[in-house]
């Protein structure tokens, strides 16, 4: 359905120093969407915008064009006055621009005839920026813009937690004309999901991002694919902190797509976990992937859960059911074991896990019940003993590693996770056959390649991530998952950023 600013909600964000690069900018973002915004001021010099200008106006590409010029004070880069910002905006209108984004800086300081008469026959939106927080008194703001009489209001406020990005996007759920831009690390799932919720526009970089957490125009059409989204579509997501790392987003939706299943799975930057289970209703979230830190505390904040996760302890697969209940599953456990018994035999063998979270439960669960002798070594001795006593397993002492040998020993922590890197075990404490490390981004880890170097057999991440992920799917659909699909888009991705930071030749 054709909207307010034409068939596309998603709107590249054009921004460039050169005339030139605009261009070339606006060429690429073509491929993707036809509705484009245009940083003017970050244009470096009068020459360079006039330049770009006399091209749109002689080109005049097919495309609804949205100028904007933003100021200093507004969180843009023009340094001049309000006059000259409106004069090119003028400019920009005459080259054939459909709409300017003037923020409420300039426009409660210009007669609303004197704005709509230099910028006409363009329409005008009005925005608001709070590159600081998420206001509590969005409502009134939203009047504030009202006021200024635009056809399009826009509401951008950085997120401090899901909650913030939620009450942004609301200002969008009961009209047509507002434009809700969560912005920073907890406003990305926002972002992705704003046009689901109401919202005229959502943002996205061409090359450089304009805005905090902004994503790149080529994951917003391709990977999330925003504009197919609808209020049917399905939400699922992956909740963690960190959360930038994961390539959960990458696994499901590429699945998602190949089953034609209406759905989409986005990344959730959660660190209050209560907040956000309240917070995540108003997104309509079907179900969760959970990774560090919150695969323990989660078990005590649902509602039921499958009996081989209450007895892990630990949780990294939600569905949401009817009423909202949350129930909980471990498909780590899967994960661990798949990874392992392909070169390991497990029944007698003696395994080390190192560190004694989520993820280490399953394991340590999954290990004992094939029979092997789990051992326990954590950085925190009495979590260490605790699991090791769940598990029927043992606990080794971090001094006592040099002299201990093992058949496999697995890293259950989350150090040496790009981009931090670093290795939680010496060479010298890699006494065994077989090194798993649970980090899969990077593929190789420094632990990984460290038990390389002593000639010693090594498992990927990649192999327990794939497997965990696929049982996932399953749960939530009720259909097999496309495992090579979803495979060849994951290690497709690991190989373009390997080589992209050299790491292979």
């Amino acid at each position: 359905m054709k909207g307010l600013f034409g068939e596309d909600r998603l709107c590249g964000v054009v921004a460039a120093n050169t005339a030139r690069e605009m261009r070339l900018q606006i060429g690429r973002a073509l491929r993707k969407t036809r509705t484009l915004e245009l940083r003017l001021d970050y244009l470096r010099s009068p020459r360079e915008r006039e330049s770009f200008l006399a091209w749109l106006r002689k080109k005049r590409p097919r495309a609804v064009f949205i100028a904007t010029c933003r100021r200093k004070e507004g969180g843009g880069l023009f340094g001049g006055s309000r006059e000259k910002q409106i004069g090119i905006l003028a400019q920009a209108v005459r080259s054939g621009c459909a709409w300017c984004d003037v923020e409420i800086e300039t426009a409660k300081h210009t007669r609303r005839d004197e704005l709509h008469r230099a910028l006409s026959p363009a329409r005008v939106m009005v925005s608001y920026h709070n590159f600081r927080e998420t206001p509590r008194n969005l409502a009134g703001i939203a009047r504030s813009l009202n006021g200024a009489h635009g056809q399009a209001i826009k509401v951008a406020a950085e997120c401090h937690s899901v909650s913030d990005s939620v009450r942004i996007c609301k200002l969008a759920e009961t009209r047509r004309d507002a434009v809700a831009v969560p912005m920073g690390d907890f406003g990305l799932a926002g972002r992705v999901l704003s046009p689901r919720m109401g919202s005229a526009l959502t943002y996205a970089a061409v090359e450089q991002a304009t805005a905090p957490g902004q994503l790149s125009l080529s994951d917003m059409a391709d990977l999330y694919r925003v504009a197919e989204l609808s209020r049917r579509t399905r939400v699922y997501g992956v909740i963690g902190d960190p959360i930038g790392h994961s390539l959960s987003p990458l696994l499901h939706n590429t699945a998602f797509h190949a089953g034609k299943f209406d759905a989409v799975f986005v990344p959730f930057l959660v660190r209050n976990l209560r907040e956000f289970l309240r917070a995540m209703k108003a997104f309509a979230v079907a179900g969760l992937s959970v990774t560090i830190p919150h695969k323990e505390t989660i078990l005590r904040l649902l509602d039921d859960c499958d009996p081989l996760a209450a007895r892990i302890g630990a949780v990294n697969t939600v569905v949401v059911r009817g009423g909202g209940q949350l129930y909980g599953y471990n498909t780590d456990y899967v994960g661990a074991l798949r990874s392992l018994e392909r070169r390991v035999r497990l029944a007698g063998s003696r395994v080390l896990l190192f560190g004694a979270g989520g993820a280490a439960r399953a394991a340590a669960f999954a290990l004992a019940q094939a029979g092997s002798i789990v051992c326990i070594c954590a950085r925190r001795p009495e979590r260490a003993a605790a699991l090791a006593r769940a598990a029927g397993g043992q606990m080794v002492a971090r001094a006592a590693l040099k002299q201990e040998f093992f058949d496999a020993i697995v890293n259950c922590t989350p150090i040496g996770m790009y981009p931090k890197g670093g290795s939680p075990l010496s060479s010298a404490e890699l006494n065994c056959r077989v090194v798993m490390d649970m980090v899969y981004r990077p593929r190789e880890t420094d632990l990984l390649r460290a038990a390389r170097r002593k000639g010693l057999a090594i498992i990927s991440g990649l192999e327990m991530f794939l497997a965990q992920g696929f049982a996932q799917y399953e749960i939530w659909t009720g259909e097999r998952a496309p495992e090579n699909l979803m495979r060849r888009a994951v290690v497709s991705a690991l190989d373009r950023e390997e080589k992209s930071r050299g790491l292979r030749s």
